[in-house]
């Protein structure tokens, strides 16, 4: 989804040149979609979150410096955030409880994030995304 078409109150619009969009748009997110939904069965349990909504909310988690809470909060409060995780408009509720960033940060896996950082030190202007996402184990 392009950021001019994430709805806000108010008929405001995102800016592109802001840094979570940025890195949103760096970020190949189907692609690692489809790595992530293998490790999940499909005939037992609920069905998983986006991989967007996972790995974004841990992003912002470990370059915020933050708790899972605070994070949970951060991002019911900013719209860049909601729409780095993914979300198509802003709402001033919860994407999800606190206690679900320890089952992303379980669900992830240091085998994956090895994957991604991989995939992803190809393209020279991702580097700096890199960084963060060695910080999210």
């Amino acid at each position: 989804m392009a950021p001019e078409n994430f709805q806000l109150p108010f008929n405001s619009k995102l800016s592109p040149e802001n840094r979570l969009v940025v890195m949103a748009s760096l970020i190949p997110w189907g692609k690692l979609e489809d790595e992530y939904v293998i490790l999940f069965s499909t005939d037992r349990g609920a069905p998983t979150l986006n991989f967007r909504m996972v790995l974004g909310a841990l992003i912002i988690k470990e370059k915020l410096g933050i708790s899972d809470r605070e994070t949970v909060e951060q991002i019911k409060e900013n719209p860049y955030l909601q729409y780095f995780i993914g979300l198509e408009f802003y709402s001033n509720k919860g994407a999800f409880d606190a206690s679900m960033l320890v089952h992303f940060r379980e669900r992830i896996g240091a085998d994956l994030i090895n994957h991604i950082n991989s995939d992803m030190a190809k393209f020279p202007v991702q580097k700096p995304f890199i960084a963060v996402i060695k910080l999210v184990l």
